[in-house]
């Protein structure tokens, strides 16, 4: 069982509520990169999916991922104070499709955009528009790949410029709280392990999880039925088993874990208006333990290549 979550009085927000830039037209993808099946009309098929990937899809999944990852680090290559949500999106567009992949998120429920892109209060879905990036932003951009067939699902939390230390300790703590989940995957655990470990990490810093956004199965679907909260409930008693690839993806709210939805339907900000961040990997349950899915060709993933990067003010690795 979880740690009770200490009060705390929080001071102001250090920053001004995120505002709504202009939202450019949904970029384009050549005919000749294969897409999902809700690529047209933005209607995906139901969710109702093996919970078991074969070793082929295993193998396609790893592509999937390395492809998400690669473009994750491309994309926090040009984060600084200046350089606009759309800008990134593009950025991150471009280095999919050029690596022969369909940015899974375009047309996604008739979402318009290539990634997510949540800054500040902005807990997830944030929709990229002309906003400019301000220094002390924190902005977590999150990539999704489909290649070979499948999804490959990844984010990280990049500090813009010159970020207060509370932020940055947000940030940081729930990078921590991402790997507690991963920890815990193995055979034959439970999914309330994963929900266990997340709040037992945060839990001494007063932060709230978030509940109504979860992570969830993936593979031949961008989401499936499989769900895994990063919350503990005993209810969530699925058993781990071989060959099930999923995302851990927990959204810590500095605050409150209460929400509200924009009224574009998709971006959700924290209710106290306090910050959020959110770090997320593609997981394989091997035999003996875990595989992260979503790795680069070369070198550690975005959220170890950047961590405590104050990007703008230090050079970009």
């Amino acid at each position: 069982m979880s740690k009770r979550r200490s009060k705390q009085k929080l001071p102001p927000p250090p920053s001004s509520p995120v505002v709504a830039g202009l939202v450019g037209p949904m970029r384009t993808v050549p005919t000749s990169v294969p897409r999902p099946d809700y690529a047209a009309t933005g209607n995906p098929g139901s969710r109702t999916s093996r919970a078991i990937r074969t070793p082929d899809e295993i193998d396609a999944m790893r592509i999937a991922g390395r492809v998400a990852a690669d473009a994750l680090i491309e994309v926090g290559r040009h984060v600084r104070p200046g350089v606009s949500s759309d800008e990134l999106d593009r950025i991150g567009h471009d280095f999919m499709v050029d690596a022969g992949a369909y940015p899974s998120t375009l047309n996604y429920r008739g979402f318009t955009k290539s990634l997510c892109t949540s800054v500040n209060e902005i807990v997830c879905h944030g929709i990229p528009d002309s906003r400019k990036l301000a220094d002390g932003d924190i902005v977590n951009v999150d990539v999704t790949a489909f290649i070979e067939g499948v999804h490959g699902d990844t984010s990280a939390t990049f500090l813009v410029g010159d970020v207060d230390e509370e932020s940055a300790q947000l940030v940081e703590r729930t990078r921590a709280a991402m790997h507690a989940g991963i920890s815990v995957v193995r055979p034959n655990a439970r999914i309330f392990e994963i929900g266990r470990a997340i709040e037992e990490s945060v839990a001494p810093f007063g932060y709230g999880v978030v509940r109504e956004f979860i992570g969830h199965g993936i593979g031949d679907q961008f989401h499936t039925s499989l769900q895994i909260p990063h919350y503990y409930d005993p209810h969530n008693d699925t058993v781990l088993l071989p060959g099930m690839t999923f995302t851990i993806e927990p959204m810590i709210n500095r605050g409150s874990h209460r929400l509200e939805m924009w009224n574009d339907g998709w971006t959700v900000s924290t209710r106290d208006m306090q910050r959020s961040a959110q770090f997320e990997h593609t997981i394989l349950v091997t035999e003996t333990g875990f595989d992260l899915l979503t790795i680069p060709a070369e070198g550690p993933p975005a959220e170890e290549l950047f961590a405590d990067v104050r990007l703008g003010l230090q050079t970009t690795p």
